[in-house]
């Protein structure tokens, strides 16, 4: 994986600073400027925090492992982050107050709103293979590590929370088998629908919204403060997860796609339907029984995963109803949104 294409100044000084080597003393100097009213779609912001946090991941080919914990770079991430942290603060709002017994119900009446999932519907009855591939794009920065972002919190959890997280990513990884894996299922979707299966080729293409519901995962893994975040944002994502799956296999299928190409939606038909159940009663309902102080974070990054991976389907959806795409224009660096 080689540094993306810079969209603004932050992202420039980064790349520029990452292709040098580390001299383990001066702590360089990044500006950090959000360009938009909105960081969530601040395209040069979400971008640094991507290349930031991609140095905690596999890293890049042409930049010096030793810049992962840089300090001059740690302090630029944790001033993107504060920015990243009071819009989305911000972009939530107050939510209900419940006890820590209450906390699986409260997750469940938040995440089961009764909506029928509008991408994944419109796919299924209309999606193009165009429409996909770019769905793909956009999904394989996470889903080719899927679950890596939320394995950092596995340390940080003790007793029937950690069990459960464990288990939850334990079938993430495909229970020991890598051809099981759920990147591996998902390399094999890209492949069968005639995408390049690198892992972060398509990071140029995918906007600001499709960062920051990346972004954002790590961000809560990373900290230890924010594991309640974390554990709340995994809830999330596993409730929602088993019916937008059905929909998007039933849309490849109509388009005449086998087995290959499905399998990856159809394995996460069975799986979250058990991992909603896990994640939100002996994960969620475990951490808040541990540490009832943590509640309100459980709450808050759940409602973040919302809030976030709605954004980033809405803007796929409206791009498609209006007769373009949703990526980014192809070997060109902008500042503005996509």
């Amino acid at each position: 994986m080689h540094l993306p294409r810079p969209r603004g100044s932050t992202s420039g000084a980064l790349a520029a600073l990452l292709m040098t080597p580390p001299d383990g003393t001066a702590a360089p100097t990044v500006p950090v400027r959000v360009l938009d009213d909105d960081v969530l779609a601040d395209e040069d912001a979400q971008l640094g925090l991507t290349m930031l946090y991609e140095l905690h991941y596999r890293g890049f080919d042409d930049v010096d492992a030793r810049w992962e914990w840089h300090p001059g770079l740690l302090a630029t991430r944790s001033r993107l982050e504060d920015t990243f942290e009071r819009a989305l603060r911000a972009k939530v709002g107050v939510l209900p107050t419940v006890s820590p017994a209450a906390v699986p119900d409260a997750l469940f009446e938040l995440t089961g709103d009764g909506k029928r999932p509008a991408l994944a519907s419109y796919l299924a009855r209309q999606g193009t293979v165009e429409q996909y591939r770019e769905l793909l794009m956009h999904r394989s920065p996470y889903h080719l590590k899927e679950a890596d972002p939320h394995t950092w919190a596995i340390p940080r959890l003790t007793g029937r929370a950690k069990a459960a997280l464990v288990e939850v990513q334990a079938d993430e990884y495909g229970g020991g088998r890598a051809e099981r894996m759920h990147a591996t299922l998902f390399a094999t979707t890209m492949r069968e629908l005639g995408l390049d299966d690198t892992y972060g080729a398509h990071l140029d293409r995918v906007p600001a919204t499709t960062l920051a519901a990346l972004n954002v995962m790590t961000f809560f893994g990373l900290h230890r403060r924010l594991r309640g975040a974390a554990v709340g944002h995994l809830a999330a994502l596993e409730m929602t997860s088993s019916q937008p799956n059905r929909l998007y296999g039933n849309g490849l299928r109509r388009l005449g796609f086998g087995a290959a190409a499905t399998l990856f939606y159809d394995e996460h038909v069975e799986a979250d339907a058990v991992h909603e159940q896990i994640a939100g009663r002996d994960l969620a309902g475990g951490l808040c029984a541990a540490e009832p102080e943590l509640v309100a974070d459980v709450l808050f990054g759940a409602a973040v995963c919302l809030l976030l991976e709605g954004a980033a389907g809405d803007h796929l959806l409206g791009c498609w109803q209006a007769g373009r795409s949703s990526l980014r224009p192809a070997g060109t660096a902008r500042t503005d949104a996509a």
